[in-house]
């Protein structure tokens, strides 16, 4: 049977093969499709990311339904329990679900008083308030860091107009923190803040504090004097210390240099609370040795012998007493006998004479002294120093001679008073206050401090780019590998096939009727026959299967 001579030169040497070598050429082309195909695929899958990770059933299934209506993929990790979209959407989907005011947590807010049904009861109104200002605080709980999820319950008694019967409301909170995340007793203390000034007349103290281990994280600490220390009190223990370093190491450092002095200061602060009154009394001082507080003065005064009103009160009673009248003629009165030889005679006795009346005065006096009285409040102040530690510790100096050569010496005992002084001075020093001081001067080791750096590949920048690169090596590796360990070789063994065919058949003067490019190439192939009888040796040498393959064909063609 005659070729077709409209053929192509392709087609013409694919006839030309086995069935065997057909099907092998066939499957290695398939399997170079497929792999390339393989390879853009993982390609082009996106890297995933963790959009949300503890989700309840509702938040989870209204976020599917969101990114299934906004054609984004996603899948699912660990079980289930985190939601997986692509990394470049992330931050997208997450403004976008926000959004719509998801995820909403498992917990309700304020929002629930949106929806309040008309007949509704006051309890239910009241429960519902209740629900919604929990969920609030736990929402605003959850925005810590540390904090994974909360749980709020508040106490809210019933009002009442009895003062005697007023209570005071009180909250529990439990956090569950991240694994590996704790909380200081300032975050605590902030929590604990936080909401007792969210509810009215809620005390700090009526709030308690639990972790997911059941520890109690809201009880107050206790120093060993009994005085119960917070964060604030701490704080400004070590500010204090702080300061008072600070201050020995900058007034030392221009004598010693620098960083050729340490410093470190214990202070002992008194947070005691305390207030006095005090009411004393004392004499009077001079110049004022009597202080008049009041005076007062009665003085009467009426004639000897008058009757004073006496009788019933009536119109009788209250009539002016009658004058009295004096006898006209008086009785003779015997003289003395002695006096009266030299006594000049006595006038004679008028017929009448005036009896002189008598004044009885009466006076009272009433003073009364103020004396002097002081009353003092006083209100001891709050963090007074009761006591200084202080420990200083000096580098010996540094010389450098003419000849450039550095050699160190202690400080000088004269150099060592002088900055003792120096630093009594600068913070205060008290011996009676029970105050320390110790200097120390020692050679400070010089080693320099290494600091480990992080290695260049495994910075997260490097690794990103590392699985990067690695991914399309792969792609590129596998290609090369498919090109040139199994394509490259298969069209190379069908080529030295078509070579040797057209001289096999030469040789034995037989085959199928030539076309014009085969007469035109036959001058050629005759000249070429005692090269060709070479190749067709050496390709017997070392590749058997072809020269097989080449004898089926001629079977097959004397068939």
């Amino acid at each position: 049977m005659a070729e077709n001579n409209s053929a192509s030169p392709l087609a013409r040497s694919l006839g030309q093969l086995s069935g065997q070598q057909k099907m092998g050429l066939i499957m290695a082309v398939a399997a170079l499709i497929a792999v390339a195909v393989g390879m853009w695929l993982w390609g082009s899958t996106p890297d995933y990311r963790v959009l949300y990770s503890n989700l309840s059933d509702r938040d989870g299934g209204a976020i599917i339904d969101s990114l299934q209506q906004m054609n984004v993929p996603y899948k699912f990790a660990e079980g289930g329990g985190a939601l997986l979209v692509p990394a470049n959407q992330v931050h997208e989907m997450r403004l976008r679900l926000a959004s719509q005011g998801l995820p909403k947590g498992g917990t309700v807010g304020f929002e629930l008083m949106e929806n309040q049904k008309f007949g509704t009861s006051e309890f239910l109104e009241q429960v519902n308030y209740k629900r919604a200002l929990e969920g609030e605080l736990a929402r605003s709980v959850q925005t810590l860091a540390s904090v994974q999820s909360a749980r709020i319950h508040l106490a809210i008694p019933k009002p009442t107009v009895f003062v005697k019967d007023q209570q005071s409301p009180s909250a529990s909170v439990v956090l569950a923190l991240y694994p590996g995340r704790t909380l200081d007793a300032g975050q605590v203390n902030a929590v604990v803040h936080l909401i007792s000034s969210s509810v009215p007349n809620m005390p700090a103290k009526n709030v308690t504090v639990v972790d997911q281990s059941g520890t109690l994280l809201s009880a107050p600490s206790e120093s060993g004097n009994g005085v119960l220390l917070d964060a604030s009190q701490l704080k400004y223990v070590h500010q204090v210390e702080q300061d008072f370093s600070k201050r020995i190491e900058d007034m030392v450092a221009p004598l010693v240099g620098a960083k050729n002095v340490r410093a470190q200061v214990t202070a002992d602060i008194d947070f005691t609370q305390a207030e006095q009154t005090a009411e004393t009394y004392k004499p009077n001082q001079p110049p004022n040795q009597a202080a008049v507080l009041s005076q007062q003065t009665l003085e009467t005064s009426s004639p000897a012998g008058a009757q004073q009103a006496t009788g019933i009160p009536g119109a009788l009673t209250n009539q002016p007493p009658v004058p009295a009248t004096a006898p006209l003629t008086t009785p003779p009165t015997a003289a003395p006998p002695a006096a009266a030889k030299n006594a000049p005679a006595a006038p004679a006795p008028t017929a009448a004479t005036t009896l002189q009346e008598t004044l009885s005065t009466r006076k009272e006096s009433t003073t009364n002294f103020q004396v002097d009285r002081t009353i003092s409040h006083t209100k001891l102040p709050v963090g007074a120093i009761r006591r200084l530690s202080v420990a200083v510790v000096l580098n010996n100096r540094t010389i450098t001679d003419s000849a450039g050569k550095i050699s160190t010496r202690p400080l000088s005992d004269g150099e060592k008073t002088q900055i003792t002084t120096l630093v009594k001075d600068s913070v205060g020093f008290d011996e009676k206050r029970g105050d320390t001081l110790s200097l120390l001067n020692s050679p400070f080791d010089e080693q320099k401090e290494i600091l480990a750096e992080v290695p260049l590949w495994k910075q997260p920048e490097t690794l990103s780019m590392v699985r990067e690169g690695l991914k399309y090596a792969a792609i590129a590796g596998v290609t090369l590998f498919l090109l040139l360990g199994v394509i490259r070789p298969a069209f190379r063994n069908l080529t030295r096939v078509l070579a040797t065919v057209p001289a096999a058949r030469a040789a034995r003067n037989e085959g199928p009727a030539m076309n014009g490019e085969d007469m035109a190439q036959a001058p050629y192939a005759a000249a070429s026959y005692e090269s060709n009888l070479g190749t067709a040796k050496q390709l017997a040498q070392q590749d058997p299967k072809i020269v097989a393959s080449v004898v089926k064909e001629w079977v097959a063609g004397n068939e």
